[in-house]
């Protein structure tokens, strides 16, 4: 998929001035590294958004119990949940030309300050059966899945599988089984991202 930043300002500008600084700052992020390697793209994605949007409750953020924000909502409103941090990262490395199949947004069970926490990172596996590294808003750098201990896979999910854990055996397909993931198919591409 090629890069229409034409199309993202455009769905930038229909938001807010905050939504179209936000993306034009993106942009410029992506442009620095569009024909760099694909580990330069993660960094600089992950390091963006990681940098760019406050971490809210959803209840804060966006007035509901569990929103997912599509990239936009999340550029325009500068602040999210893991979900959000993930979907946006998901969809600018698309934009980017890194392949939906090498990416996955994982339900995880996180351990934070001695309790578990429902979470969700994007995984990135460089190759099919290669170890995932895993771009998250709570520990910034990218490490690779063995580093994160904190993280139990529950499910994971892209725009062509479900899986159980992190497996590569199917549990589905995730548009008709999650429906906010639908939901935020139809936003991404409505707003350029594919």
């Amino acid at each position: 998929n090629a890069l229409d930043s034409t199309k993202l300002l455009q769905s930038a500008q229909r938001f807010s001035p905050a939504a179209m600084q936000r993306t034009q700052a993106l942009l410029q992020e992506m442009e620095a590294v569009a024909n760099g390697p694909e580990d330069e793209k993660l960094k600089a994605i992950n390091n963006f958004f990681n940098r760019t949007v406050q971490f809210r409750d959803d209840r804060d953020a966006w007035g509901m119990v569990d929103y997912w924000a599509s990239p936009m909502e999340l550029l325009n409103k500068g602040q999210g949940d893991c979900e959000d941090y993930a979907i946006a990262k998901y969809f600018s490395l698309i934009s980017m030309g890194v392949a939906p199949a090498k990416m996955r947004m994982v339900y995880v069970r996180a351990q934070l300050g001695g309790g578990v926490q429902a979470h969700m990172v994007l995984a990135y596996y460089p190759e099919p059966t290669a170890e995932p590294l895993i771009l998250d808003n709570l520990i910034t750098d990218i490490r690779p899945a063995s580093r994160r201990p904190d993280l139990a896979p529950v499910f994971s999910f892209n725009a062509e599988g479900l899986w159980q854990g992190v497996g590569g055996s199917s549990a589905g397909d995730p548009v008709a089984r999650l429906s906010r993931w639908r939901d935020i198919l139809s936003k991404a591409k409505a707003e350029g991202w594919w």
